[in-house]
Parts: structure tokens; C-alpha cells; sequence
């Protein structure tokens, strides 16, 4: 599936001065990795962050965000940001600036060996 590359490009922009970013094609899309660890994602049109669970509720009551679902699991601490919740700066720096607040606290993914 194709994805929003004026997207992706808006993130590498807003990653940029960081030392440690590494992008990986995944969920339907391009990931950033911060640190070695999942951090935003262009997955079609959408954004994915990856925040604190803590604010799981409350990030659920913000237009345009959508909770990350997978085979009707709902996976805590992801979230679909759609288009029309980051076409502003101030909107798309939010949702950057709560993944990377997260990133610095986030455990790497535990590598899966064969």
C-alpha cells in the first residue's frame, strides 16, 4: 500500500536535528525509529504515534485520533492520527512531540530471534 510520502517528509523534517533515526518499512508504511525504538509512523494518509498508555482516554477524546486495532485487540499506548487532526504545525508538532516524550521513556521491542 502506498503512503503519504509530503507526510513522511514532514516527520523527517521534524526529526532531523535528532542523532539516532532510522526508518523501516512497516504497518503499511514508513516508521521512525528513535533510539533504536518505534516512534511514529506514516501508515497510508494517517499518522501512528507512539505514546504513553497512561493517556490512553484522553487522547481518545481528541478529533482525528483513532485507536490502533488489530485482529479486535486494541494496542494501548498507538493511535492513528488522520489528516485532517495535523494540517496545522501546532497540530502535527502535538502529536511529534508526544511520541518523542514517550520515546525517552519507551523499552526497545524485544528482538525476535528464528
Amino acid at each position: 500500500m502506498a503512503y503519504n510520502e509530503k507526510l513522511a517528509d514532514r516527520i523527517r523534517e521534524a526529526l532531523a536535528d535528532l542523532p539516532k533515526v532510522e526508518e523501516k518499512k512497516m504497518f503499511r508504511g514508513v516508521t521512525f525509529m528513535v533510539n533504536g525504538k518505534m516512534c511514529v509512523s506514516v501508515s497510508g494518509e494517517n499518522l501512528m504515534v507512539r505514546f504513553d498508555p497512561a493517556f490512553q482516554n484522553e487522547l481518545a477524546e481528541k478529533n482525528g485520533f483513532e485507536e490502533m486495532k488489530m485482529k479486535d485487540r486494541i494496542y494501548k499506548g498507538y493511535g492513528y492520527i488522520h489528516p485532517e487532526a495535523i494540517k496545522t504545525k501546532k497540530d502535527f508538532d502535538y502529536w511529534i512531540k508526544l511520541a518523542l516524550d514517550f520515546n525517552s521513556k519507551a523499552k526497545p521491542s524485544k528482538k525476535r530471534t528464528k
